[in-house]
């Protein structure tokens, strides 16, 4: 099962399971804003294809919440901004 993790990698954005996110195979999770950026539309971190994170339906949630944890990739800022 996926985690839906609840921010984009890169920026830090919120991302709540309904919103529009990319991952790729990892489950590295970004926002549409980050994805356009990145080379190739690739993963940042594996080079991996990215592709739109599935929406969890609500009723779904209460058993299978999803992460609270969040990860950032301070590489990806630093890449990002020295475009």
């Amino acid at each position: 099962m996926l985690e839906i993790r609840p921010n984009c990698e890169c920026c830090d954005r919120d991302l709540t399971p309904a919103d529009e996110a990319y991952i790729c195979t990892f489950e590295c999770t970004w926002c549409p804003d980050c994805v356009e950026r990145f080379k190739n539309r690739s993963c940042p971190n594996c080079g991996g294809d990215l592709q739109r994170r599935p929406v969890r339906p609500a009723a779904t949630r209460i058993n299978n919440p999803p992460s609270t944890v969040r990860v950032v990739s301070s590489s990806c800022r630093q890449q990002l901004t020295s475009l």
